[in-house]
């Protein structure tokens, strides 16, 4: 047991699980700022359904990718977690967390439904990705061995979650809160391209069929590049009717690091600027939404 307590937590990745409730967070603030009332108790709810559901979307992801894990050489950003591989515990270890921690998820979920605390949508929501979270990397789909796994990703981590968390406070979605989430949810897809850079020759090895093993590399970084552009023009073409003004401009602080990452991007194993990038863009448009919220 005291060996197994340590990689669980490892396996966990709890520096994305405190990612994930930033980014819970920037979706709370916006659903503020479109002028839902706060609800401490649904916040609180809804955050500790959340996160054992994306716990164990990671221990399934480790489950899957044990092989390739294996081989790869890891950054602080990519590779997995690389605990159980180190431990020597048996792979099914991973499985059994996944599944204990969705029942915890599922159990907290309800609940709060019960309650009056989770709204109905939003359950769903959670609902919906944790399925398509799990499918990532498990069969029947197992998108990211399908070169759908990028685009899964960034629409579950940069769109859906900011919409469930809306939703725990509005107990409906504004379909603004979408495009509000795109320039977001773009970076995070340039993220997701430039962590699984390194690991390309493992994933390759063991057939798992990413956009960064199928496209070569000048063809990645015009992808990160068009990405990149859509996300900043959005910020201008929808600045006032979604954007406050102080929201579009202070997003453009993320520019210089972004320009840095697509410089960097293939060009070295780091994924580091790539991902100070989308860090950059999340607490910035978080802090602007706040603020004006708080001015207003």
């Amino acid at each position: 047991m005291w060996q197994t307590i340590p990689v669980l937590f490892k396996m966990s990745r709890p520096a994305q699980l405190l990612l994930l409730a930033l980014v819970y967070l920037f979706g709370s603030v916006i659903a503020l700022a479109m002028g839902a009332a706060f609800q401490r108790a649904a916040f609180v709810a809804g955050l500790l359904a959340f996160i054992p559901t994306c716990a164990s979307i990671h221990f399934a992801n480790e489950y899957a990718d044990f092989e390739t894990d294996a081989l790869t050489e890891r950054t602080p950003y990519s590779g997995g977690s690389g605990a159980l591989s180190a431990s020597g515990l048996p792979r099914r270890i991973a499985l059994m967390a996944a599944w204990s921690s969705l029942l915890l998820a599922g159990l907290v979920a309800v609940y709060g439904w019960k309650s009056g605390l989770i709204p109905p949508l939003a359950l769903a929501i959670l609902a919906l990705g944790a399925i398509f979270g799990w499918m990532y990397s498990l069969p029947p789909l197992a998108l990211a061995w399908q070169g759908w796994g990028e685009v899964t990703n960034a629409l579950l981590g940069g769109v859906l979650v900011p919409i469930y968390a809306y939703a725990v406070q509005a107990g409906t979605v504004n379909p603004a809160i979408i495009l509000a989430c795109l320039p977001f949810g773009l970076l995070v897809f340039n993220n997701l391209l430039a962590t699984q850079w390194p690991d390309r020759a493992a994933d390759a090895a063991v057939g798992k069929r990413t956009l960064v093993t199928r496209l070569s590399a000048r063809r990645l970084r015009w992808l990160y590049l068009c990405a990149a552009s859509i996300a900043f023009i959005s910020l201008l073409v929808f600045k006032g009717s979604v954007f406050p003004g102080l929201v579009a401009w202070s997003s453009f602080l993320a520019l210089p690091v972004v320009v840095w990452g697509w410089s960097d991007f293939t060009r070295r194993r780091s994924p580091f600027t790539s991902v100070a990038a989308m860090l950059i863009l999340l607490v910035v448009q978080t802090a602007a939404w706040w603020a004006g919220l708080v001015h207003s």
